[in-house]
């Protein structure tokens, strides 16, 4: 621990840095397609956080409706008229709500660290209370909750409400403290438990409050602050079907993550699906419409690869999903690799069974070392990160 962070373990009121200046309070704000809400949520921030020596830090993936260029001109061209500073980080080649957040947080050199969404539903006005509770009383997070006296929901549909609470069971199997709102997307936490908790983090999915209690060698003291959830102004929701698997896989790396990767368990589950759309094609083929059975393996072969690239490619790598013409490469560089494997696969298991081993143990010997080979090699090769995946722009 270096001495800055020795010092606000031991007074996290204390403000880093040198000068009267410094800041003491970083609000971080994954951004995507969020422009029309930016220069309203900065207006807010800067009302309710006067007095308080504060920033706001936008992590943005790569918007296509320009969020992180308005970022940038609205920091330049008033920066007067606000009470606190702002920034922009964009990232180019990734998404993820989760990984924002912590890139954000290591960005920023305040001892308090808030996190908020950019959709103008979590509201601000709780913020100095948060930071008040973590001035005082030994507390190490604030959350924001709509679950307990004093919050709500807001115009929730039930189905989500509904939703939101399931999640906060299953969060049990992960987190064993306490919590109204483990949900929650809205809190403030010192930076002393934040570097504490970051190389444990899985930064998966779009929770990062479970995260970073499931995360935590040791139970945190929290704090929880009723909040009434808000209706989004301007934009569009960025949940989608895939915020349940996405959950689903962070509850899985927090209990199983130290074993066995949890991409390498969701390529497995690709290829048990692909496995099946390659039996169901192989009796089309062959049984329905007669072809000759090399013939329909090929065929089978080839639509099974096709669906498991495309599958892979919507989940098992959707944080570095291929579009455009580097979807059409990739898939060379996966049929490349899948064919070699397959090679592989056969090689062994011939030679296994050959130095008389049972069919069945040859087999699956075959088939485990083809598939972590190919997990391996497309990881590399199809799915690989750009050398140059994020670019930090600093605008104050």
């Amino acid at each position: 621990m270096d001495s800055q962070t020795a010092n606000l373990a031991g007074t996290p009121n204390t403000v880093s840095g040198p000068g009267p200046q410094a800041v003491e309070l970083s609000v971080i704000v994954p951004t995507y397609n969020e422009a029309e809400n930016v220069p309203l949520l900065i207006g807010k921030l800067s009302d309710v956080l006067a007095g308080i020596r504060w920033e706001v830090i936008f992590v943005d993936d790569d918007s296509r409706d320009g969020t992180a260029g308005v970022v940038r001109k609205l920091a330049q061209s008033a920066p007067g008229s606000l009470s606190g500073s702002v920034r922009v980080l964009q990232r180019i080649g990734r998404r993820g709500l989760s990984s924002a957040c912590v890139e954000g947080a290591l960005a920023s050199s305040a001892p308090f660290i808030a996190v908020m969404d950019g959709d103008l539903q979590h509201d601000e006005r709780l913020l100095p209370r948060m930071l008040e509770a973590l001035r005082k009383d030994g507390n190490e997070i604030a959350v924001g909750s709509r679950f307990v006296p004093g919050g709500d929901v807001g115009e929730f549909a039930a189905n989500r409400i509904k939703i939101s609470k399931m999640g906060a069971r299953l969060a049990r199997l992960v987190v064993k403290q306490d919590l109204s709102d483990p949900m929650s997307g809205f809190f403030m936490l010192r930076r002393d438990v934040f570097e504490r908790v970051v190389r444990r983090l899985s930064a998966k999915g779009f929770k990062i409050l479970l995260d970073i209690f499931a995360s935590a060698p040791q139970p945190l003291k929290v704090v929880e602050l009723p909040f009434t959830f808000g209706s989004r102004i301007k934009g569009e929701s960025k949940l989608d079907t895939m915020v349940a698997w996405e959950y689903a896989m962070l509850l899985l790396d927090k209990m199983l993550g130290s074993y066995v990767p949890v991409r390498f368990l969701m390529y497995l589950g690709v290829g048990t699906f692909g496995l099946a759309v390659h039996f169901i094609v192989l009796w089309f083929t062959y049984k329905s419409r007669a072809l000759p059975f090399a013939e329909a393996q090929s065929i089978a072969t080839g639509i099974a690869m096709i669906f498991n690239y495309w599958l892979n490619n919507q989940i098992t790598y959707r944080d570095q999903r291929l579009k455009g013409i580097r979807f059409v490469y990739g898939f060379f560089s996966f049929a490349v690799i899948c064919s070699i494997g397959a090679l592989s696969n056969i090689g062994v298991a011939s030679y296994l069974f050959a130095e008389n081993q049972s069919w069945w143990l040859a087999g699956i010997i075959g088939v485990v070392l083809g598939t972590v080979w190919n997990y391996a090699m497309t990881s590399v090769f199809t799915w690989r990160v750009k050398p140059v995946d994020s670019k930090v722009v600093s605008e104050e």
